[in-house]
């Protein structure tokens, strides 16, 4: 429980870090698109690498990219549901705001730190499912919802995949795995010298961007769509932990993912559709801190 809790401490230090660094002028509001650049494609592949070349990856293994998808796919459906009776912007604006996770700049860094290469790789498949919701999925949905021409499309959907290189990573790593090939030992630690920096990169980046900026006349949307968020993260983490007929390792997996944020592309893509791009960033920012609170609680209680 000690080492659990100064790990989990040591991530809010480093976000804290950030934030102040930022408010002090060290970093400036637009460095947070550098640090997401190192991040997305440097620093988390590398990781991906790492760990994917640790394990002798299991064809069965592969279902774990469904819940990544299916979980983004129920929230889409409960926004739609939600808003049957609502303007076409509510519309729009939930299923951007309430589905997608948050895997590589946050969870990933937790996966590493206590659930070893086993739940990297579990966090990595989860992830490539997860990419067909927040990598263009939901933003179709939301275009359609909103009644603006170029509705869904599924080559753009496949296209903006290709075009994310952690995505190009799980899908390569998991090629390689599947048919037992490994890398050159000289790729595998450099990688593990770059991908060790993965944690402390991703939870810096995330102190720089933290901002709150929706209004005071706003917060009951914002406590009504996280309430709706973890409250369907909880139900999902309580069956992927005690309905699920596979390993535990990747059980604990599932319920951290389950608890993860929502997905960082969401206020560029409702700024896309034009929405409430100040009230995306403040349901966006709070959801790291309640995601932080809830991923440790679970660990404590898991591990």
């Amino acid at each position: 429980m000690a080492e659990i809790l100064m790990k989990a401490a040591s991530f809010v230090a480093i976000i804290a870090m950030g934030y102040c660094l930022r408010r002090a002028g060290f970093f400036k509001e637009s460095d947070f698109g550098l640090l997401s650049k190192i991040v997305l494609k440097i620093t988390l592949p590398a990781a991906i690498v790492t760990n994917f070349s640790k394990i002798e990856l299991d064809p069965s293994m592969l279902g774990l990219a469904l819940p990544g998808f299916l979980g983004g796919a129920f929230l889409i459906l409960l926004a739609l549901a939600l808003n049957a009776h609502k303007s076409r912007d509510s519309r729009a604006f939930d299923i951007l705001n309430l589905s997608g996770y948050n895997i590589g700049n946050f969870t990933m860094p937790f996966a590493q730190g206590f659930l070893g290469p086993m739940g990297v790789a579990a966090t990595s498949l989860f992830d490539t499912g997860n990419a067909f919701i927040c990598l263009g999925g939901s933003y179709s949905l939301a275009v359609i919802a909103k009644g603006e021409k170029g509705g869904f499309s599924v080559q753009n959907i496949v296209r903006t995949m290709l075009r994310s290189v952690p995505f190009d990573t799980y899908l390569f790593m998991t090629i390689l795995s599947l048919l037992h090939w490994r890398l050159p030992e000289c790729v595998v630690n450099f990688s593990g010298i770059v991908g060790g920096a993965n944690s402390f990169m991703a939870m810096l980046m995330i102190g720089v961007g933290f901002k709150v900026s929706g209004s005071r006349s706003q917060t009951g949307r914002i406590v009504k769509t996280l309430g709706i968020r973890y409250g369907v993260s909880a139900a999902l983490a309580a069956a992927y932990l005690f309905l699920l007929p596979i390993g535990l390792e990747y059980r604990q997996a599932l319920v951290i993912l389950a608890f993860s944020p929502i997905a960082s592309s969401s206020p560029a893509y409702t700024g896309l559709i034009k929405g409430d791009v100040g009230l995306a960033s403040a349901i966006n920012s709070l959801s790291i801190v309640i995601s932080l609170v809830l991923i440790t609680g679970a660990l404590l209680l898991m591990l």
